[in-house]
């Protein structure tokens, strides 16, 4: 028998992350498990890059960034909670959203992550590493990765009402 009685939805706001959040929805409605949306906003003063060493970062520039993810991120914990899901939301600022998503998941005895992956090509990987294939080897517990679209088990409540019938 599988038990899951928390599951992290780790989301940066594309479409495999949206996907995802369907799945994880899904999941948590039928375990009955606590569903945390999660986020990683990036550290703007580790990408900034100047000349002769030197950067100016408006200081309310991280900030902004935080609170908008907050706001989106909040905005998918609510629809979650009108669904009848218990859901929180997270956002942390990171360098590297892998280790955010793991070290989270470590911390806070997260039984499932649930993320969409890209699916990109073998030179853009290589290029850019991949936070899911990064977050698959390092994880403390099981991961679910989606790509969009979605297989199509997961349907609107409409359809298995009337598949039910």
């Amino acid at each position: 028998m599988i038990l899951l009685k928390s599951i992290l939805v780790a989301t940066d706001f594309s479409e495999p992350s949206g996907a995802a959040v369907a799945y994880g929805r899904e999941l948590a409605r039928s375990f009955g498990a606590q569903l945390t949306v999660f986020h990683a906003a990036g550290n703007a003063a580790a990408r900034a890059y100047g000349s002769d060493a030197f950067v100016f970062i408006d200081p309310g520039l991280q900030s902004d960034v935080e609170n908008a993810a907050r706001a989106r991120i909040e905005a998918l914990s609510a629809d979650e909670r009108r669904d009848g899901v218990n859901a929180s939301a997270v956002v942390l600022t990171s360098n590297t959203p892998a280790s955010a998503i793991v070290d989270y998941a470590r911390q806070a005895g997260i039984d499932l992550i649930v993320m969409g992956t890209h699916g990109r090509g073998a030179v853009t990987h290589l290029l850019m590493g991949s936070v899911a294939e990064r977050v698959v080897r390092t994880a403390p517990c099981p991961v679910l990765t989606v790509r969009h679209p979605e297989r199509e088990f997961v349907l609107p409540d409409t359809l298995v009402a009337v598949a039910s019938a």
